[in-house]
């Protein structure tokens, strides 16, 4: 079966030259001008995977992204033409995966596609059940559960907390955790890491500001608490 991919973007221009070249790779590809579109094609064809523009009319890529979040697990590129590091950083805080600048090269565009949907395809093949204090992680059923209660997490944070979760007690460091997640088709940088971890926090953590969960070893990086 082909993966689905919504290209999301409001220059007409854009959306053919994606469509053309991503049904060229082996994709099924849904198109959408905004936001507003792009929640009525994602809930009627369930996208596997959404490549999201972010300065749009009507309903822009953060306003999608803060609606289709409580709605869905989707993994989420954002495609932005501004370079600037707060645009990615706001898009990451509120649910994408990863991001790339205008103007791209198509075979990078098509590498990420690919590593993200290689890492949803594992997670869901992984048969392991990880408990470790009142957090339970099932990678058969991607789901977490934080003190009984089920927790939505983006496809990074997931992978993020699973890592941690297999060994508690152990320090890693920044680049030993993007190693494991470059493992799973992970693109960003150290500081895309420290998002990831922050907003993974918010999520899991009684007191964000207090984390008893997910530790920061000063000078090294992170560890999960073994109780």
């Amino acid at each position: 079966m082909l993966n689905t991919i919504l290209v999301v973007d409001d220059q007409g221009s854009v959306r053919q030259l994606l469509r053309e070249y991503l049904t060229e790779q082996g994709f099924r590809v849904l198109t959408a001008a905004d936001g507003q579109e792009a929640i009525l094609v994602a809930r009627h064809d369930e996208p596997d995977l959404i490549l999201l523009d972010i300065m749009m009319p009507r309903v822009d890529g953060y306003q999608f992204l803060r609606q289709y979040r409580q709605e869905r697990k989707t993994p989420v590129i954002i495609i932005t033409a501004r370079e600037e590091e707060t645009d990615a950083v706001l898009g990451l805080d509120l649910g994408a995966d990863d991001y790339v600048v205008k103007p791209f090269r198509m075979r990078e565009l098509v590498a990420r596609i690919q590593a993200v949907l290689r890492r949803m395809r594992e997670a869901a093949e992984k048969p392991e059940l990880l408990r470790v204090g009142d957090i339970t992680l099932n990678e058969t059923m991607h789901t977490v559960t934080v003190r009984g209660a089920s927790v939505s997490l983006t496809p990074i944070e997931f992978d993020l907390l699973a890592v941690l979760m297999r060994s508690p007690g152990r320090a890693f460091s920044r680049a030993e955790l993007v190693d494991h997640l470059l493992e799973s088709g992970f693109t960003g940088l150290d500081r895309t890491l420290n998002v990831h971890i922050r907003n993974l926090r918010t999520k899991i953590e009684v007191d964000a500001s207090d984390p008893q969960h997910i530790e920061t070893v000063f000078g090294i990086g992170y560890r999960f608490h073994k109780p």
